[in-house]
């Protein structure tokens, strides 16, 4: 009998000590997961850091002249429905947005009539020639064009 409340009291102390555990994991978790994404990777860097080179801009401006420009104009002060992608209204709306978004909400739907037909490398020139026409430094290096590092770059309107 002593054998079996042993081998019963071995068998419930597991049990327990996997449920305390599980429940410890999960909670951890809960903490993690809870803080929003921003949060847990705050950018390090903006958009006043220089994260373009000119002949970026200059290739994006190429790739808007056949992209965008039949929507959002010459100086990309935009028609009707489509916005302008210059000046206050402009760098408001994405005031704080990390690049990672924004290169992707533009990839998924521009250009308007055929929405995903951008490579990530057009769309992340395109950027830079529209951070260019708003005044943005340009800089040594390229902006890329991989989302996950876009992510660490802030979109700021106002110059820190």
């Amino acid at each position: 009998m002593s054998i079996l409340l042993t081998r019963y009291q071995k068998t419930s102390v597991a049990v327990r000590l996997g449920t305390t555990i599980a429940a410890v994991t999960l909670t951890v978790a809960a903490v993690v997961y809870s803080f929003p994404a921003d949060a847990q990777s705050q950018p390090s860097r903006s958009s006043w850091d220089g994260i373009y080179t000119l002949e970026q801009a200059a290739r994006g401006q190429a790739g808007y002249s056949v992209a965008c420009l039949s929507c959002h104009g010459e100086q990309l002060d935009g028609f009707d429905a489509a916005p302008g992608l210059r000046g206050g209204r402009f760098l408001s709306s994405w005031n704080g947005v990390n690049l990672g978004d924004m290169l992707e909400r533009t990839r998924i739907t521009m250009p308007l009539e055929s929405p995903g037909t951008l490579s990530r490398q057009e769309v992340a020139d395109v950027l830079a020639y529209i951070l260019s026409m708003n005044g943005f430094p340009a800089g040594e290096g390229e902006l890329p064009r991989q989302t996950a590092i876009l992510r660490g770059i802030s979109f700021e309107a106002m110059q820190p």
